[in-house]
C-alpha cells in the first residue's frame, strides 16, 4: 500500500517520505493522507487516490506513523463494512496494509480535490455537529469534478484490483 502524505501531516508525525512514487497497481492501495483543523481539533483526512473515497478519524494523539495508519486501516475497515464493501476492504485494501510505503502528494489534481473534501469536512464537523465517522459517509455522497460529478462512493464500488483506465488516471477516473 501507499499512503501518501501532506507536508502538514509528515511535519506532525517526524517523518520525510523520499519521493513521489507513481500509482499503485491495484487502485484500492493508493491512499492519499491530509491534515487539517476544524473548531481547533485536529483531523486527518484519508482519501483513496484514485477514487477519492474517504474517512475521517481523529489526530489527537498521532506522533508517529505506525499508529496512524493501524488506526487508519482500523477505520476504513469500520467504514467499507458500513458502507456495503466489506468484501473490497477484506480481498484487496487489507492486504495491502500489510506493508505501507511512504510517498508525498501525488499531484495537485489530487490535493485540490483534498481540499474540497477538507471544507466540506470542516462545515459537517462544525456546523453539522456530525461526527467524523458520520462525517466520512457525507463526505462519500458528494458529487466531485475530478469524477465527472460521479460521488466516490458510485466510482469506488466500480474500481477493479489492476484496473488500468483508473490507475493511468488519478485526475479523472473513466465511467
Amino acid at each position: 500500500m501507499i499512503l501518501r502524505l501532506s507536508a502538514k501531516l509528515a511535519h506532525k508525525l517526524r517523518v520525510s517520505p523520499p519521493s513521489v512514487l507513481p500509482l499503485d497497481i491495484n487502485p484500492f492501495a493508493d491512499w492519499s493522507a491530509h491534515l487539517f483543523t476544524a473548531d481547533r481539533i485536529q483531523y486527518i483526512l484519508f482519501t483513496n487516490t484514485v477514487c477519492l473515497y474517504s474517512a475521517v478519524m481523529y489526530g489527537k494523539g498521532m506522533t508517529n506513523d505506525g499508529a496512524m495508519i493501524s488506526r487508519m486501516v482500523s477505520l476504513l475497515g469500520e467504514i467499507m463494512t458500513d458502507d456495503g464493501f466489506r468484501f473490497h476492504f477484506e480481498r484487496f485494501v487489507a492486504p495491502s496494509a500489510a506493508c505501507v510505503t511512504l510517498s508525498k502528494a501525488l499531484n495537485r489534481a489530487v490535493t485540490g480535490s483534498m481540499s474540497e473534501l477538507v471544507y466540506q469536512a470542516q462545515g459537517h464537523l462544525v456546523e453539522g455537529q456530525l461526527s467524523p465517522y458520520d462525517t466520512s459517509f457525507r463526505l462519500n455522497t458528494i458529487p466531485m469534478g475530478q469524477l465527472k460529478y460521479a460521488s466516490p462512493k458510485e466510482v469506488f464500488g466500480e474500481l477493479k484490483p489492476g484496473d488500468k483506465d483508473a490507475s493511468n488516471q488519478p485526475s479523472e477516473v473513466k465511467r
